[in-house]
């Protein structure tokens, strides 16, 4: 009899688990519109935000010559690929702005992301050919992030944000993207935020 009791606990609590995740809603915790941007991604092709509207995006601020958080972020938006990938979603991009684009060409993104070990790296675009005052500015207006190059030194001063646009170029959620704890970086979290934005979309 406790056997069996023990069992339908089992059962009834999966159900309500299982009842909870089919019942997520996205609540966006920020509303940030993202300026209008013309650039060009580390395969030398122009990515503007018109052309990455209609899907949601990924999007942070890394630079290839860093020697603190930027790999470390870069890594774990891989992370998040991965968890998108077993949960089939496909309808998304990630972005990644270089807050160095005086160094950072399309060639030398390129080299860098080679490092990595990606899901599908046609769903990624790191972004140069702007300039430093630009992007500055940009990362202010579009993501409330301060980015600045330093008077001294070439370590560029940013964030270590992730943020979520939607498929209209609004930033609806941002998170931690780079953490001394292992589970510091919410990549579940993440990946159903994504997940759910989009089947949002699709029933509407």
């Amino acid at each position: 009899m406790k056997k069996k009791l023990v069992g339908l606990i089992g059962i009834l609590t999966l159900i309500t688990i299982l009842s909870a995740c089919s019942n997520y809603k996205f609540k966006p915790d920020i509303e940030y519109e993202v300026e209008d941007f013309t650039a060009m991604n580390h395969r030398g092709e122009e990515v503007s935000l018109e052309q990455l509207k209609g899907k949601p995006w990924l999007a942070m601020f890394i630079f290839t010559n860093c020697t603190t958080i930027c790999q470390p972020m870069t890594f774990n938006m891989t992370t998040i690929q991965e968890e998108l990938e077993k949960r089939g979603v496909e309808d998304y991009n990630i972005v990644g702005f270089s807050v160095d684009p005086a160094n950072d060409t399309p060639e030398v993104l390129s080299e860098y992301l080679s490092h990595y070990t990606l899901a599908d790296e046609s769903k990624w675009n790191l972004l140069t050919n702007y300039d430093q005052k630009w992007i500055e500015q940009f990362a202010l207006n579009s993501f409330k992030s301060l980015v600045k190059m330093p008077k001294e030194g070439d370590q560029v001063i940013h964030g270590s944000t992730f943020y979520l646009v939607d498929e209209k170029g609004t930033a609806v959620k941002s998170y931690t993207g780079y953490s001394d704890s292992a589970d510091g970086v919410p990549y579940e979290t993440i990946a159903i935020d994504m997940e759910t934005l989009i089947k949002e979309r699709l029933d509407k």
